[in-house]
């Protein structure tokens, strides 16, 4: 083997042994990424519009409401013409727990995508440092401002920064209030400082968290408080595509001198643009480490550097481990933890779907009264009572009737006249049935009630139930 081939392989060795070459960034120094033009850079700013999504949705109107509220304080979350109460709260746990496995699923197939594309950290991060770009400079300029004494220049210029920073941050905490109560009167509220106490500590408390998060500990939070960044090997497996450096074709790494000719090298140049886009300072050469959010924006640095010195792309690329060591890529159909991620999701959205399928704007439950379970009356009739609880899922008041049917000759005592149940509450009434004797041909009989809209009888829900007496 040769000597290069020797090398080579040792570089390989050592991007295995990813604990050894794993770097965080101890000393607090902070990262001023470069920016560089590229496919993946455009694609981050196309999908951090998504968050477009956050700030818009509070200003849309359905009806006479908000079209999305999330009203905490009366226990409705009102999704357009859907009103979910507390009693379908299991949706949302279904909801949640689609778009935990979905995390996992993307993860195991490629990596930090959500981190590098669409979390908030890293989306406001970006925005902020844009800024701050705009106002200070490129890296280098950035960099020496941070050194140098405070002066007019410096105070005007981190002024300025800090200002911009400030409204977004107070614009965020505005527009997360803004999904839990009417936006509109929200701001009307908070210009004329009559807003509760709970809408100012909301905005107190993101102004500030993002303030500094987003502003100042940066890449930190991913190293040192997101939890994620600390599972995420659980997700990946060999067959996982990455942002990977090829070092079967970039070792040796040497640098290019103008005219000369090296067989012997690598592709890569060791130019560091890599490690000057990367968001939060890693060396993409290293290995896979906790510090990388696959956002990918190394490719574009190192894609632009093959372009300048007539090398083909891919130096860096999206890759598998397996497809480095050349042994191909898996179907994701070949992959069990893949398929079960889907199964999953799959049970999930069905569930979700027939919840939403099966919501109704009326609920009724029947609690028949077991104490005693029946009785008998002087005529030779046999009682039975319930207790019947009604639910209104619609964002107006309705009027109601209960009914019950299924017994030949029954009486329908207590439930007479017609009665409102207002939106989002409950309503309860007990009633009793009596049945001849002669009617009754068993110790157990069904019965069915009925709860139905006066004013849309088609919107009827029903309880099947059953009517007691003794053993004949």
């Amino acid at each position: 083997m040769s000597k290069s081939a020797d090398v080579k392989q040792k570089k390989l060795d050592d991007l295995y042994d990813e604990s050894d070459s794993w770097h965080v960034n101890i000393d607090a120094g902070t990262v001023f990424a470069k920016r560089m033009p590229g496919k993946f850079r455009s694609l981050k700013w196309i999908t951090m519009l998504v968050w477009a999504i956050f700030f818009l949705g509070p200003y849309l109107r359905w009806g006479d409401r908000q079209a999305v509220l999330l009203d905490i304080p009366n226990r409705q979350f009102h999704i357009f013409h859907i009103t979910i109460l507390p009693q379908d709260v299991w949706m949302l746990s279904l909801l949640l727990l689609f778009f935990a496995i979905l995390l996992a699923v993307v993860t195991s197939i490629a990596g930090r995508v959500f981190c590098g594309f669409f979390c908030f950290q890293t989306v406001w991060t970006d925005v902020f440092t844009w800024i701050e770009e705009k106002i200070e400079g490129n890296p280098a300029q950035r960099r020496k401002l941070k050194e140098a004494p405070m002066g007019a220049r410096k105070l005007r210029l981190r002024g300025t920064k800090y200002a911009i920073w400030l409204v977004i941050s107070a614009l965020t905490g505005v527009t997360f209030a803004a999904w839990f109560t009417d936006a509109y009167a929200l701001w009307a509220a908070y210009f004329t400082l009559t807003a509760p106490l709970i809408a100012w500590v909301v905005v107190a408390l993101f102004t500030v968290g993002t303030f500094i998060l987003a502003g100042f500990m940066r890449e930190q939070v991913c190293f040192w408080l997101c939890p994620y960044a600390r599972i995420q090997g659980v997700m990946y497996d060999r067959e996982t595509i990455l942002p990977t450096y090829d070092h079967n074709r970039g070792e040796p790494r040497g640098k290019m001198k103008k005219g000369e000719q090296e067989s012997d090298k690598g592709d890569c140049i060791d130019c560091n643009q890599c490690v000057a886009v990367c968001p939060t300072g890693i060396d993409i050469r290293g290995g896979q480490q906790e510090g990388c959010i696959t956002c990918a924006l190394c490719i574009d640095a190192c894609d632009s550097v093959m372009d300048k010195i007539n090398k083909p792309r891919g130096l860096i690329r999206y890759a598998s481990l397996d497809e480095i060591e050349g042994k191909g890529t898996v179907k994701l159909y070949k992959r069990p933890r893949v398929l079960v991620y889907f199964g999953i999701m799959s049970i999930a959205l069905i569930g979700i779907i027939y919840g939403l399928l099966n919501l109704g704007s009326l609920e009724l439950q029947v609690v028949q009264d077991r104490s005693p379970l029946y009785v008998p009356m002087s005529d030779g009739s046999i009682q039975n009572t319930y207790h019947i609880r009604m639910l209104n899922k619609l964002d107006h008041e309705v009027d109601v009737q209960v009914t019950a049917r299924g017994l030949e000759g029954m009486e329908f005592i207590g439930a007479d006249e017609p009665f409102t149940l207002r939106s989002g509450t409950l309503g309860s009434r007990t009633v009793r049935i009596r049945v001849p004797a002669e009617e009754i041909t068993a110790s157990r009989m069904p019965v069915i009630f009925e709860l139905y809209n006066i004013d849309n009888p088609d919107d009827v829900v029903t309880y099947n139930g059953a009517f007691f007496s003794p053993e004949r």
